[in-house]
């Protein structure tokens, strides 16, 4: 057995949780981290694989959510339709954010990406108001309604996101090994040499920029629909930073590191929550220790071992 399989082995006991602890409350949590999950996986093809760092993918992540509540309660589509839509609108805008940002780099980028992301914020409370419902949001965004099954029981879901989230584990693999995820590696390794033998850079970066907006704009969606609710704080610069902090916890450029990342955050944020009103703080300064003392996060931790005891056993 290899760290990789040591690793997926553990993000199955993970996601095997509400199977074991069938209680609402197990379940939901889970159905959270299964979300999260394919927002980070998303997420670390920009920042883990190309190292891009943005703080724009909210944007993304909300607009998402806000399409599939518009199309299926104001317009009367499916979900699945609806939910392939969000994907859609969140690649579109990831598409339009990398003709600005893309063009600098480094912190200019990550910046750039805020700046964008926090213009849609403040258009979603302010201008566009009568699509957003403002600071208020839209409650009430539906559940898909398949094969006569209960969506709306969160056990049901589960295997509904379930799904979804292996094929997004599976498309992330599968783009990680393929030519365009070792050109991407090659750009991260050197961009300057990257382009001086024939890859077109700022092509590619638009390509990986907006496949991560198809997995934000499909995982806001399905959140919306989780909670039954969408409002402005989904495009949020937090919320950026949210997932920020569970890709470099879990383990960036890996394959598992962002699950096992958003696992620890949300049963972290779940449990802390209910101790005290401080906790994003005391999260916050968990993670800069965590940081400090596994740079290379969880699944650096978890290969470094298993490497020391099993010396064949390097992935």
């Amino acid at each position: 057995m290899n760290a990789q399989r040591l690793m997926a082995l553990v993000v199955a006991i993970i996601i095997s949780v509400p199977l074991m602890f069938p209680d609402g409350q197990s379940i939901g949590l889970v159905n959270a981290i299964l979300i999260w999950s394919i927002f980070a996986i998303g997420f670390d093809l920009v920042f883990g694989v190309v190292g891009m760092l943005s703080f724009g993918h909210a944007a993304f992540f909300g607009v998402g959510a806000y399409t599939l509540s518009l199309l299926t309660m104001r317009m009367g589509w499916d979900f699945i339709p609806a939910l392939g839509a969000a994907g859609v609108v969140g690649g579109a805008l990831a598409l339009v954010f990398s003709y600005f940002a893309i063009r600098v780099s480094g912190l200019f980028f990550a910046l750039l990406t805020l700046a964008l992301s926090q213009l849609i914020y403040i258009m979603a409370g302010t201008k566009l108001r009568m699509l957003t419902g403002g600071v208020d949001g839209i409650a009430g965004v539906p559940r898909p309604e398949l094969f006569g099954i209960d969506f709306y029981n969160d056990g049901n879901y589960y295997f509904f996101l379930l799904a979804l989230f292996v094929l997004a584990l599976l498309i992330s693999g599968l783009i990680r090994i393929s030519p365009l995820g070792q050109a991407l590696k090659a750009i991260k390794s050197n961009e300057v040499r990257a382009e001086q033998i024939g890859f077109n850079v700022q092509r590619l970066q638009r390509s990986v920029f907006t496949i991560s907006g198809i997995y934000a704009g499909v995982s806001g969606g399905l959140l919306a629909s989780l909670i039954f609710y969408v409002g402005p704080q989904m495009l949020h610069w937090t919320t950026s930073g949210d997932v920020v902090i569970m890709v470099l916890l879990g383990g960036m450029g890996t394959l598992f590191g962002p699950i096992l990342g958003v696992a620890i955050f949300e049963i972290m944020r779940e449990w802390l929550s209910t101790q005290t009103s401080h906790w994003y703080g005391i999260l916050g300064l968990i993670f800069i220790i965590s940081t400090i003392a596994m740079p290379k996060g969880i699944a650096g931790m978890i290969i470094q071992l298993w490497n020391r005891i099993m010396p064949g056993g390097k992935s």
